[in-house]
Order: structure tokens, then C-alpha cells, then sequence
């Protein structure tokens, strides 16, 4: 039971980060269809800009919540200036053009994204300055840590908030109208243009937080993190219905709980050291176990495995997603 509640807990924190980042690809795509396979390199750049502040700070008199807390500052804006650039320039002239042209143009901007990064920050992983206390308490066997805590708490409230402001404001209805149909919505009097920019600012914004919670919880930051987050991240959007916003956060947490609970069991049942017949230490393809030790055949590296299966059992059984797609009737 210890076991099954610390997976629940750690399934449930990178699921928190899943979802906010799915939140960008979700909201662009109901408004224009568009897969923006850049979301992840804007997650990226956000968790390097709030370490090269956190680091430059490290050493200072503020207090350890004051200096992250100017990496996320710092961070928000610079990723929004990065969204709103690559609507503006990249996506903007390629609104109607065919599909492939803007998907195509999304995979290049990706992949300048990262390589800017890489000539700025280097290629080597950068490890995440932790000035912060992080406290460890006990939950019925199973630990859970300060930064979870806070990244679960911290999750849920964007999510929340940006629920409210889709759905509960003005400039929301403004972007569900857009979602419905940008030309009826230009024609009452609705700026698609200005629409269409907010969401990838929006978006950007979410992406540079949860940038800095992956860089805090991990404790590293490199170049290449944001491809395989946003791959990720983007399957969170699929597997609860890519277009809808509680899908998108039913998605990431699902899948952040898929990937602890397939990696912590598999890798308790493939204990190779234990099973019978094992011998004295004789290990897997002519490993050994070392004293008291355990030999995975499956651990944290298989993680994908579990995370894209379930995607492709419900994209097999269910293509909509779990919550379905909320597709609008085009005029």
C-alpha cells in the first residue's frame, strides 16, 4: 500500500506539470487547429531564463522564495515574447495556407528554438540551483516533499484560474467565439487577430511555470528537455481531447499516474535477484547484483513505454479522447 500511495503522489506531481503545459497546446489548438510543436522548446527557454536569474541571485541577501520567485518573473514574460513572436511571424502568414504548412513550420521553429538555446546555455545539462528547504513529510508510509506539495497546489490553481477565465470573462467568450468560428466572430466586432495572439501568450506564460517546476522538481535543465516534455505533454492533450481545457488537465494527470504506477510496479516485479533460480547474485545478460541490491529489467527508463501505450489504446478505442473533443459546427 506504501508503494501504491508514494507512485499515486509522484504520478500526481508530474502529472500537475503534464497538464500546464497541455493547457498551451490545447487552447491554440481550439482556436485555430493548430499543433504547435514549439509549445515544448517555450517550456524549455522558461526553465533556462529562471536559472540564469536564480543562479545570478543565488548569492545575494534576498530570501530563497524572493530569488525563485524573480525566475519565474523573469521567465513569464520572456516566454510570452517568444509566443507572441512565433504567432506573429511564423504562424500568422501560414493561417490559410494548407495544414501541413504551418505543422511543418511548428517542427522548424522547434527546432531553432532549441538549438538557440543550445548556443546560449550550452550543451551540457545544467544542474538546478536548490536554495529553497525542501521539507519531506509522511503520508500513511509514503513521502511527499515541500516541491511537490507546492507543484500539485500550485498546479491546480492555474488550471482553475485559466478555467475561470476562458469561461467566466468577457475576452473568454471572446476566445470560445474565435474557437467557434473566426469569421462570424470578426463580423461581431471580435479582433481575431488579437484573439488568436492572446492564446499562444497565454499559453507561454503557463509553459514558462511549468518550466521552472520541472527544473525545480528534477533539479536540472538542458537544452533538449523541452522535446520529449512536450511530446508528452501534447499526448496528455490527446488522451483527454485535444481542444478541450479539462481534458487537457484529466490528461496530464492521468498519464503523469500511468508512467509512476507502470514504472514503480514493473520495476518491483522484474526483481531478477529474487526470483527463484536466480542463483548466488547471478544477474540478467551477465549482470550481477550487487549485495542487497536490485536488478531492474525494467525501471524509470521504460516510463515512455507506459505513458505512449495507454495513448495509443485510447486513440485505438476512443479517437475523440477520454472527455472528447468539443468540435464546433462551421458555418
Amino acid at each position: 500500500m506504501d508503494i501504491l500511495l508514494q507512485q499515486i503522489i509522484n504520478g500526481l506531481t508530474t502529472g500537475s506539470v503534464y497538464a500546464v503545459v497541455a493547457l498551451g497546446y490545447t487552447m491554440v489548438y481550439g482556436v485555430i487547429q493548430l499543433i504547435n510543436f514549439a509549445h515544448g522548446e517555450v517550456v524549455m527557454i522558461g526553465a533556462m531564463v529562471a536559472f540564469a536569474v536564480i543562479t545570478s541571485l543565488a548569492g545575494s541577501a534576498l530570501p530563497p522564495l524572493a530569488i525563485v520567485l524573480a525566475g519565474v518573473l523573469a521567465a513569464i514574460p520572456a516566454c510570452m515574447a517568444i509566443g507572441y513572436s512565433l504567432e506573429r511571424v511564423a504562424y500568422r502568414p501560414l493561417r490559410h495556407a494548407p495544414r501541413l504548412a504551418p505543422l511543418i513550420t511548428a517542427i522548424g521553429m522547434s527546432i531553432i528554438l532549441q538549438h538557440l538555446a543550445l548556443l546560449i546555455w550550452g550543451r551540457n545539462p545544467l544542474a538546478f540551483p536548490q536554495i529553497i528547504d525542501n521539507p519531506s513529510f509522511t503520508i500513511g508510509g509514503a513521502a511527499i516533499s515541500g516541491v511537490q506539495i507546492s507543484i500539485i497546489l500550485l498546479s491546480m490553481v492555474m488550471m482553475g484560474g485559466l478555467s475561470w477565465f476562458v469561461y467566466r470573462t468577457r475576452f473568454g467568450i471572446a476566445i470560445r467565439a474565435t474557437a467557434e468560428n473566426v469569421h462570424v466572430a470578426a463580423l461581431m466586432g471580435i479582433n481575431a487577430n488579437r484573439v488568436i495572439a492572446a492564446t499562444f501568450v497565454i499559453g507561454a506564460g503557463l509553459g514558462a511555470v511549468a518550466g521552472v517546476m520541472f527544473g525545480t522538481y528534477y533539479g536540472i535543465a538542458h537544452y533538449t528537455m523541452g522535446f520529449t516534455l512536450g511530446l508528452k505533454a501534447f499526448s496528455a492533450a490527446v488522451l483527454g481531447g485535444i481542444g478541450n481545457l479539462p481534458g487537457a488537465m484529466v490528461g496530464g494527470l492521468l498519464l503523469g499516474l500511468v508512467e509512476a504506477l507502470g514504472t514503480g510496479y514493473i520495476g518491483e516485479f522484474t526483481d531478477l535477484c529474487r526470483w527463484p533460480g536466480a542463483g548466488s547474485g547471478a544477474g540478467w545478460m551477465g549482470e550481477r547484483c550487487a549485495d542487497g541490491g536490485h536488478f531492474v529489467l525494467f525501471g524509470s527508463n521504460y516510463q515512455d513505454v507506459f505513458a505512449f501505450l495507454m495513448l495509443i489504446l485510447v486513440l485505438v478505442f476512443r479517437p475523440s479522447g477520454l472527455l472528447g473533443e468539443r468540435v464546433s459546427e462551421r458555418a
